[in-house]
């Protein structure tokens, strides 16, 4: 994606979800986009968030894929892990 902003090659960057682009520092990108004269459309957008709940869910988004990584994704310990984080933060 960022060698065809570079090239010119791409005007619009779709993607269903933010998330599914980057976990977080979708901003960054975005603005790395538009630097190449091109924009970034996110089709499925949610609800403005507080920026209290944009940073839990960044926090759940980096406790998930780190413990993804370190019991595997289907296992039960990271489920035990996400949930116990969620009840902290929350």
């Amino acid at each position: 994606m960022f060698d065809m902003l570079r090239a010119g090659a791409a005007d619009v960057v779709i993607v269903t979800w933010k998330d599914r682009l980057t976990r977080f520092g979708f901003e960054y990108i975005k603005s790395h986009a538009e630097d190449f004269g091109a924009r970034i459309e996110v089709a499925n957008e949610r609800e403005e968030q507080t920026p209290h709940e944009e940073l839990v869910e960044d926090l759940l988004s980096i406790v998930t894929s780190f413990a993804g990584k370190l019991y595997g994704m289907r296992s039960n310990k990271t489920k035990k892990v996400v949930e116990s984080v969620k009840r902290t933060i929350g």
